[in-house]
């Protein structure tokens, strides 16, 4: 047992030096895992207090980690309490730190601020009654005037959330369940964190858009470390043995490439029974079939995902970005530019244009940018141009009206596509069905065909809602996707044709 008599502010700031370095007990830990043993108690599944010695996943994230973390897991595998009890103890042994932790209720940010409450109850009395006295403790703040920090909570439905504050520690939980605007909530709390605090955002996941699947899928662009926790790490989560000769070929697998035991497809079995559909989501197994859509998704998921996994980077990227390339043009070959309009302008909505191969229906580039009708007309000239002077298909609902006028008087093209005597494409609620339902076979049959990883995102949040309607999920996009059904329905009635 630790003697902690004759402990002061200087032996804690001393110690928060070598916070994440081999502490000086020669127990070959670091000093925030040894003083985690030492100091901090949890309660486990018996509601026994315990001291907080690190499970398999909670060392692992204590491996890894980085300034900016962002951990997918399954449920109830320990790590909101490994990062509340990590940034406590940053809280108390480096000054000056503001230790802000945001959840998606008010309940349950109150539920991780009592394990917080639980660390500082069980600390040592020479502790808790010399220099971590506090000047304040309630369910929303714990502060320390000695060292001048503080550790307090937050609700992600309050849009003004670490607004006026420097934060040290964020820590961000369940965001895939924030409400509202959580994008916004988000943007907010990075405004406000330190450029040398820690950050850790982590969620299980629900649904294939929204604001923590972007922050997944963006993680390596921004330089953020991930963290994919599936529910075997969890020591607890096992049952009954199943008998070798019941396996079906996905156990199988799982226990060949994961190493999973008899116990651990038993209690595979009961989550299948018991969670059904959201099995995969509430307990983890991959990080890319976790995000299951929120409603039903239009297209066939597993094809989908599949080819994300295959996709190669564009060879060309311009215009920031927004135009992307992966096959030039052939001499010889024939092409088509297919264009859902928006209202265009830096405010509204994204226009998007798909190159599509007549012959193979290969995608060759696309676009996707807010621009007003002229430019878009412009952009989409310039790339018809480029590739052999293709055919320029133009969704003439709406804003394409203008984009259909420019492309004649301004850009002075010539081959436009033209539907019953009329430029450009209806886009009907008969023919739109039928556009959704031949890219949806195009996905399952000729996968191979995309390139976009833009484009097949889309696909993963276009869903199906109760009343029926099929449209981009809340907070998502779906211009690059109905520009591709638009393209495909075109190639097929020209094909067709012949």
């Amino acid at each position: 047992m630790m003697d902690f008599a004759g402990w002061d502010v200087d032996t804690l700031i001393r110690l928060g030096k070598q916070f994440d370095q081999l502490s000086e007990y020669g127990d070959g830990k670091t000093t925030v895992v040894s003083m985690a043993e030492r100091v901090l108690c949890v309660r486990n599944r018996l509601g026994q207090m315990i001291p907080l010695v690190p499970n398999r996943v909670q060392l692992e994230f204590e491996r890894k980690k980085g300034r900016r973390n962002i951990v997918l897991k399954a449920r109830q595998i320990g790590i909101s309490t490994w990062v509340a009890g990590r940034f406590f103890l940053k809280t108390i042994m480096q000054p000056g730190t503001l230790t802000v932790q945001v959840a998606h209720t008010q309940a349950a940010a109150e539920s991780i601020f009592r394990i917080v409450h639980r660390f500082f109850d069980c600390l040592p009395d020479t502790l808790r009654n010399g220099p971590l006295r506090t000047a304040r403790t309630n369910v929303q703040q714990i502060i320390f005037p000695a060292l001048d920090s503080e550790y307090r909570v937050e609700t992600a439905g309050d849009p003004n959330a670490g607004r006026g504050l420097t934060i040290t520690n964020l820590h961000c939980s369940e965001v895939a369940r924030w409400p509202g605007e959580p994008s916004e909530v988000l943007q907010g709390l990075r405004a406000a964190l330190s450029p040398a605090g820690e950050l850790v955002l982590e969620s299980t996941p629900m649904g294939a858009s929204g604001c923590f699947w972007k922050e997944w899928q963006e993680a390596k662009l921004t330089g953020t470390t991930q963290h994919f926790f599936p529910w075997w790490w969890e020591d607890a989560y096992v049952a009954d043995a199943v008998t070798e000769n019941s396996l079906t070929e996905v156990e199988q697998k799982l226990i060949s490439e994961k190493g999973l035991g008899l116990t651990q497809i038993g209690f595979r079995r009961q989550l299948e029974g018991s969670f059904r559909g959201l099995a995969k989501q509430e307990y983890a197994e991959d990080e890319h079939a976790c995000f299951l859509a929120s409603g039903n998704c239009v297209f066939d998921v597993a094809s989908v995902d599949m080819r994300m996994q295959e996709l190669q980077a564009p060879i060309d990227a311009r215009l920031g970005d927004q135009l992307r390339i992966w096959y030039p043009p052939v001499a010889g070959m024939k092409y088509l530019v297919a264009v859902d309009p928006a209202g265009g302008g830096s405010e509204g909505d994204y226009s998007a244009a798909q190159v599509v191969d007549m012959k193979t229906g290969l995608q060759c580039a696309e676009l996707q940018a807010k621009l007003d009708p002229l430019e878009l007309a412009r952009e989409v000239a310039k790339l018809a141009e480029e590739y052999n002077e293709a055919l320029i298909v133009v969704e003439r609902n709406n804003h394409g009206i203008g984009v259909l006028a420019y492309l004649k008087s301004v850009c002075k093209c010539s081959k436009i596509y033209q539907q019953d005597g009329k430029e450009g494409w209806l886009t009907s609620t008969i023919s739109r069905s039928r556009m959704l339902g031949d890219l949806g076979s195009a996905l399952v049959e000729t996968p191979n065909v995309f390139s976009s990883e833009r484009f097949l995102k889309e696909c993963r949040s276009f869903v199906r809602h109760e009343n029926g309607r099929t449209e981009a999920q809340a907070g998502e996009h779906d211009d690059c996707v109905m520009a591709m059904a638009i393209a495909l329905a075109v190639r097929g009635e020209l094909l067709g044709s012949r």
